[in-house]
């Protein structure tokens, strides 16, 4: 019995340099963080032990004597950051703020950092990419200078700690989370023991010394977060930042939320100046144009709870290949593959089939609910006869399979801010709803309907008549003799 028993202590154990998962045997592979070749052999199993009671820190209270003023938010000084946020940032919360390489985040928080810090709170931005010449040049191109915002460049995270205790901050600033490792903990940095293991003494010492802390967090090449998942957990807020590099609208978007909403989304314009907050940025997403053109057509799609007035754009070409193209951008090539279908099938609009489509969106937008549906549709059957919608038109509604026009939420708010840019027509499903003054709603219950919105092409012999004496007409949809479009419901 003795001898089984010193084999059992003198068992060997397996541990992950990487995420420090320990296993009884050895794998070639860890379970957990899916790593091969990094399970080695590290001694024997380690005795079992228990956490006996210990001295409390503080006694617990009744939850109407806790004290919530301490965990107010505090502006911090960018709007559309703070509207993300739930008003601000709470003393003691931690923040994760994750994005694709080159899409703004350091010039985020460097802005927001210089703005928080006054005489009373200061800043610390700490950099493990960069140098802190490199962050001094980005401050003065964005005007992000003050007298207390302390710049350090550090990477182990001892050095971090100790300035943490130099400096006092208010708010710590860490540009990113991967480039900083502890020299206690095996493996390299970005690693998932060292993000768990810098991510946690972050946090302990944010609640500790209620201090809000704003990390920034690389992406995989799929657009997940990259580390352990455990570091979405231990944090209190999950920011994603999105945009198209090559376009200048940033979207701060929500993801987890302890202190507030999580479907609020920050509109940001990035330039040569830098970064600022886009309150009304509408403007971005639209052509102004004095008469209207074949193949577009305006919707309202909802960003969180924020109405934004987008364009659709549609051209049709003959194809000079058997297999035509079919190229979106901003929209989902499933759903424009959809609509094209619903439209031949539904809508009677033959021409499609052997044509090359391409889809696109202005001002970098991604639209992606099915509220869209409606004004690509139409889109494409105006660039299909190459006609124009009526001007000052928006269309918004989701368009099934069998060709109906479904409702969507949140149609009153689209209308209202619809009204506001000065749109005085809409096209929408059934029951709008109270419906803004001034604006004329049609409301449609299918495809076929929706399409007869479209001006009518005069009959052959009646068009050349129109063409010697006013000038060319415009074609219509089905080359029907019909001279005036079916008006359909309608509600003032």
């Amino acid at each position: 019995m003795a001898a089984r028993k010193s084999s059992a202590k003198d068992r060997p154990a397996y541990r992950c340099t990487e995420c420090g998962y320990t296993t009884a045997k050895w794998l070639g592979r860890c379970p957990e963080c899916h790593a091969w070749g990094t399970v080695e052999e590290t001694g024997g199993t380690p005795a079992v032990r228990t956490t006996a009671p210990g001295r409390v820190s503080s006694p617990a209270l009744p939850i109407g004597q806790v004290n919530g003023q301490v965990a107010t938010a505090r502006s911090t000084g960018v709007p559309e950051l703070d509207r993300v946020l739930g008003g601000g940032l709470v003393p003691g919360a931690v923040v994760l703020l994750a994005g694709e390489p080159g899409v703004g985040k350091s010039t985020l928080l460097l802005d927001v950092a210089a703005k928080a810090a006054d005489a009373d709170r200061r800043t610390l931005y700490v950099t493990g990419e960069e140098s802190a010449g490199q962050v001094r040049l980005r401050a003065d191109r964005i005007g992000a200078i003050s007298d207390h915002l302390y710049l350090a460049a550090e990477t182990d995270l001892s050095a971090v700690l100790g300035h943490l205790d130099e400096v006092k901050p208010s708010l710590l600033v860490l540009d990113s989370v991967q480039t900083v490792a502890s020299p206690e903990i095996d493996g390299a940095p970005g690693g998932m023991a060292q993000v768990r293991e810098v991510a946690g003494a972050l946090i302990r010492a944010s609640k500790e010394r209620g201090m809000s802390t704003l990390l920034v967090g690389h992406v995989t090449k799929d657009g997940a977060i990259a580390g352990p998942r455990l570091l979405e957990h231990l944090v209190d807020v999950v920011l994603q930042f999105e945009g198209d590099r090559h376009a200048r609208l940033r979207l701060v978007r929500g993801v987890k939320n302890r202190y507030g909403a999580t479907d609020e989304v920050g509109c940001f314009e990035l330039h040569d100046e830098g970064i600022t907050g886009l309150a009304d940025p509408s403007g971005l997403f639209l052509t102004r144009r004095d008469e209207p053109v074949p193949g577009t057509c305006l919707t309202v799609t909802l960003e969180g709870r924020r109405p934004l007035v987008a364009e659709v754009q549609s051209l049709t070409v003959d194809s000079q290949i058997p297999s035509p193209r079919r190229t979106t951008s901003g929209l989902e090539t499933s759903r424009v593959s959809m609509m094209l279908a619903v439209l031949e099938q539904r809508g009677r609009i033959n021409a499609l089939g052997k044509r090359d489509v391409y889809t696109a969106t202005v001002g970098g937008v991604r639209l992606s609910e099915p509220a869209a549906d409606l004004a690509m549709a139409l889109a494409l059957a105006s660039a299909a006869s190459d006609t124009p919608l009526p001007k000052n038109l928006v269309a918004i509604g989701e368009v099934g399979l069998a060709g109906e026009v479904r409702r969507v939420t949140g149609v009153q708010r689209r209308l209202a801010e619809a009204a506001r840019l000065g749109f005085t027509h809409a096209l929408v499903p059934t029951d709008p709803g109270r419906v803004p003054a001034g604006m004329r709603v049609r409301e449609v219950a299918d495809i076929g309907e929706a399409l007869r919105v479209l001006p009518a092409r005069p009959a052959r012999s009646e068009r050349s008549e129109r063409s010697g004496r006013d000038g060319p007409e415009q074609p219509g949809r089905d080359g029907s003799d019909r001279s005036t479009p079916h008006e359909g419901r309608s509600r003032r």
